[in-house]
């Protein structure tokens, strides 16, 4: 995958939370391996999907 096309992944899980909240382990797994993979390209993770991550990260935690 390209970093456009991670982005877009990143954005779609995003959708799918407001859709499936009870996917949230899920959601929040494939969120962190994709910024890995954006990681790897060398590209930065953009702040909107950090603060996504760090959210997903508070509401797994919570459920705990």
């Amino acid at each position: 995958m390209d970093t456009t096309e991670l982005l877009a992944a990143i954005n779609l899980l995003a959708e799918q939370l407001d859709h499936k909240p009870d996917d949230l382990h899920e959601i929040h797994f494939k969120v962190q391996e994709m910024m890995r993979e954006l990681r790897a390209t060398g590209m930065p993770v953009p702040e909107d999907i950090a603060a996504f991550d760090r959210e997903l990260t508070r509401r797994v935690e919570q459920k705990r």
